[in-house]
């Protein structure tokens, strides 16, 4: 009877490529489940308004709840400043794993808050104290996910895994939470969902802390990390990660980057963030209908994030920065105008998927530029906090257009006027940046 043997080398290589797939996996996952958790809040605006920021006026209490998502955003970037400190200097695997069950948890206890009616105006400030408390873990999860994908993956798909972790997790955060919509939706229908429908929404984030422990407790370390944990054996003391970013070498980088991250981050919060309140608002897209549109958009960015990502390898991350950002200064304002009075289906969902996809593309390949901009000792650190920041800013912007919003009838102007703000500022950005391709693997990358 033969006995077939395998070479070392082939046993080794298939054992890495395992660790590879597992940390691309976690890094995806870890960002899905953690914008899952954020997006179900934008899924329940409407409802969230009434009971806990109540108001005369809809648009206000609608831009209430809006703030008090900017407030998670706001906190987002101390998280990235303790966890992707915390990663940077002990590993990105426990910063993982503590950030997203401390995010799921939080999420899971909004569905048990008590609202204006039982408690009065105890109410919004604890659920804005409990937002507080979830965007310090949702920044951690940031500066963990961010960097530990990237530096596990071969260069010539690092592109593509950077748009399968940023845009590619988002949209499948969004796939998710607009499936529990649906499924909420149809469980609990008209007045039963303001009372039961938006509390179990918020109860099934206690899912994604369970798998944060199974998916990430299998998780090694980046080859990078282990390298640099070897070397540091040898060398002296360094400088804390947060006073280093913070230092004359970078943090001149760590500004231009933001003009970046805050043109992608508001561009996704003001197309697929804002698409949910839009679609209802606006258009009085029946629940159901909605809900199948934004799961259908959130394939759809799913796919072009993947792309777009994988194309700045070939083409360069500055050059798909310049492109995207033109066609989002052209087209994201002239489709928040068209959408409104859209009643055939059909044309909405073209409508509602093309600006998803354009609002997600831009930010396909960031986290991986962000990556290469800094070096393994303060990647972690660097790349969560240039996103966080730049993303915070970007995400209050929704508040703003409701405030700047009299009626419903005003907020596709409104939300044109601002794409077409945010998509000058991204490509501003654009040309300032430095081409960084190929720089990962450098000592001193900057």
């Amino acid at each position: 009877m033969a006995v077939i043997t395998t070479h070392p080398t082939t046993l080794a290589e298939r054992e890495g490529n395992r660790h590879v797939l597992r940390a691309v996996i976690a890094s995806c996952v870890g960002w899905s489940l953690d914008l899952y958790d954020l997006f179900l809040l934008l899924f329940v605006a409407p409802v969230i308004g009434r009971l806990f920021f109540p108001s005369e006026h809809a648009m206000l209490s609608l831009a209430a709840v809006y703030a008090s998502f900017g407030v998670t955003l706001l906190m987002r970037p101390l998280g990235s400043a303790l966890f992707g400190t915390y990663a940077d200097v002990h590993g990105r695997k426990r910063a993982m794993i503590v950030s997203m069950v401390g995010v799921g948890v939080s999420t899971a206890l909004f569905g048990a808050l008590p609202t204006v009616a039982t408690v009065g105006i105890a109410a919004p400030i604890l659920f804005l104290l409990l937002r507080l408390v979830q965007g310090v873990f949702v920044g951690g999860v940031v500066a963990a996910t961010h960097t530990i994908g990237t530096e596990s993956v071969a260069p010539r798909w690092r592109g593509a895994v950077s748009g399968l972790i940023g845009g590619g997790g988002a949209g499948l955060g969004a796939l998710i939470a607009s499936l529990t919509y649906y499924v909420m939706s149809t469980i609990f229908p008209g007045d039963a969902f303001d009372v039961w429908g938006w509390r179990c929404m918020f109860f099934t984030g206690i899912i994604s802390a369970v798998l944060g422990i199974t998916i990430f407790s299998k998780l090694e370390e980046s080859p990078m990390f282990k390298k640099m944990q070897e070397a540091k054996k040898n060398a002296k003391a360094r400088k804390s990660p947060l006073r280093t970013l913070f230092s004359r070498d970078y943090r001149s980088i760590l500004f231009v980057n933001l003009l970046i991250t805050i043109g992608g981050g508001s561009g996704y919060y003001l197309t697929s963030g804002f698409l949910p309140t839009y679609l209802k608002v606006v258009n009085h897209t029946p629940a159901n209908t909605a809900g199948v549109i934004m799961m259908l958009s959130s394939i759809a960015v799913i796919v072009i994030s993947v792309a777009t990502g994988h194309l700045s390898t070939f083409i360069g991350r500055k050059r798909t920065f310049l492109w995207v950002g033109l066609a989002r200064l052209i087209l994201l304002p002239a489709i928040a105008l068209m959408m409104p009075g859209v009643t055939d289906t059909f044309t909405l969902a073209l409508y509602v998927i093309v600006f998803s996809m354009l609002g997600s593309a831009g930010y396909a390949p960031i986290l991986i530029f962000l990556n290469e901009r800094f070096p393994t000792a303060i990647r972690a650190t660097g790349t969560g906090l240039s996103w966080n920041l730049g993303f915070a800013i970007g995400g209050i912007l929704p508040t703003f257009v409701s405030l700047g919003s009299p009626t419903p009838a005003h907020v596709p102007m409104t939300l044109a006027l601002f794409l077409g703000a945010i998509s000058l500022i991204f490509l501003v950005g654009a040309l300032m940046v430095p081409e960084t391709i190929g720089k990962l693997d450098a000592p001193d990358a900057t």
